[in-house]
C-alpha cells in the first residue's frame, strides 16, 4: 500500500511542469553602450602601448 501512494504522489510531478519559455533578449542600455566604448578605447591604448615598447628594441 505505502509503495502505490509513492508511486501515485511522484507519478504526476513531471505531468504538473511548466513548459520552457525562451527568455526575451533585453536590447542593450546606453550605459552599457558608454563603457563597452570606454573598455574598447582602453584595449585599443594597451594594445598601441605594448606595440611601441616591443618596437624600441
Amino acid at each position: 500500500m505505502k509503495r502505490i501512494l509513492v508511486l501515485l504522489a511522484t507519478l504526476p510531478a513531471p505531468a504538473l511542469a511548466a513548459g520552457f519559455e525562451r527568455p526575451i533578449p533585453q536590447p542593450q542600455t546606453e550605459s552599457a553602450e558608454i563603457w563597452f566604448l570606454v573598455a574598447s578605447i582602453a584595449l585599443i591604448a594597451s594594445l598601441v602601448a605594448v606595440q611601441m615598447l616591443v618596437s624600441r628594441r
